[in-house]
Parts: C-alpha cells; structure tokens; sequence
C-alpha cells in the first residue's frame, strides 16, 4: 500500500510513486467511476497500462515489461484492455488518431498477453463457453 505523501490528488491528474497519471484513465482501465479511494490498491501492471495509453509512443520500448509482469488479477486487466477498446471505439469521432493510436496499444497487449482478441470483429468471441 502507498502511504498519503507517495499519492497526491491534483485535477484531473493522480500523482502515485513521483508519477502523473490521468484520473480519466485510471477510472476507465479500473472500471471504477470514483477511484479516489481505490487508487493506493490499483497493480503495477494497471499503472503501466494507463502510462502507455497516455502515451501509446511509450508501447514499443515497454512491450517486454508487459510480456514478463506479473499480473496479479488475469481477468481484471483483461477486462481493462477491453475497457480501452470500446471506449476508444466510442471516442474516435472526438480525436481519431489519439483514439486509434489507444486502441492500437490495448489490442496489440491482448495479442501479446492472450494470443488473440476477445473482441475480433468477424470472429468467434472469446468470451464464448465451450
């Protein structure tokens, strides 16, 4: 756990370990509306996550910390790279490349982390029972 002085509020922006990350992020990939209490308890690999969203030009120089963390909730963070999915998808007429560019970093984990995508357009769903 991170103690008051490591996490600092500032608008719109959350301050964890000496870094910003968008509050907006942190509630889209936690699926969390009011994160103000959850944030000292959000993974290594959620953080990461939102950094590289922020800035997907960060995806290839951190593919291989993605690929080799421990991810301490599998599903969670599934889920969270879906999140940024359909979120991108619905926000795309605001700033198309911003938007495709976050998509393009959540499918390309997907890939990496679970070999393919849940939400394939054409394909099987992987959500589907067998």
């Amino acid at each position: 756990m991170r103690s008051e002085q490591e996490v600092r509020d500032i608008v719109g922006e959350i301050i964890i370990l000496e870094k910003r990350y968008s509050e907006k992020n942190l509630q889209l990939i936690t699926g969390k509306k009011d994160i103000s209490s959850h944030y000292q308890d959000i993974p290594e690999e959620m953080l990461l996550l939102s950094e590289v969203i922020e800035d997907p030009l960060k995806l290839p120089y951190l593919l291989e910390a993605f690929y080799t963390a421990p991810i301490k909730n599998e599903k969670a963070f599934h889920f969270a790279l879906l999140r940024v999915q359909v979120d991108s998808d619905l926000r795309m007429h605001e700033d198309i490349q911003k938007y495709q560019q976050r998509k393009y970093v959540a499918e390309t984990l997907e890939k990496l982390l679970y070999g393919e995508l849940m939400l394939a357009v054409g394909e099987s769903s992987g959500m589907e029972n067998d």
